[in-house]
């Protein structure tokens, strides 16, 4: 057996669009991966404590709390988690924003397929 099969990365989803985070669930199971999703920032920071994910893709805009605002909670922890802010805001200042905050990577939801997210979670994790 591989190591593939002994650890499937673990990837959390915090997104409020019911049909974005059903859509990267499938395709992340299709590839392999454990995923669990929260619809909102508070939940998506008590799911990071229970289910301790190996990625995260955060969605910036959000009611409640935005991502902007869920990345930095996870920073004042010092959670050492990867994080892939995966937005429709591609304005140069948010890309920036989100980097300095402690993002790993910015993706624009509209300029990248699953698979290419899939791709730059796998380049993340250093796996394939």
């Amino acid at each position: 057996m591989n190591a593939d099969q002994t650890h499937k990365p673990k990837i959390l989803i915090i997104d409020d669009d019911p049909f974005i985070a059903d859509m990267y669930v499938l395709k992340f199971k299709d590839e392999q991966f454990e995923i669990e999703t929260a619809r909102n920032g508070k939940d998506g920071l008590k799911k990071i404590d229970e289910y301790k994910p190996d990625v995260i893709l955060l969605d910036v805009v959000m009611p409640d709390m935005d991502g902007f605002q869920v990345l930095e909670e996870i920073r004042k922890k010092n959670v050492p988690q990867k994080i892939i802010l995966l937005t429709n805001l591609g304005q140069k200042e948010d890309v920036e924003r989100g980097l300095a905050l402690g993002a790993s990577d910015y993706v624009v939801k509209a300029h990248f397929t699953p698979s290419e997210v899939v791709e730059r979670v796998r380049k993340l994790l250093g796996t394939k």
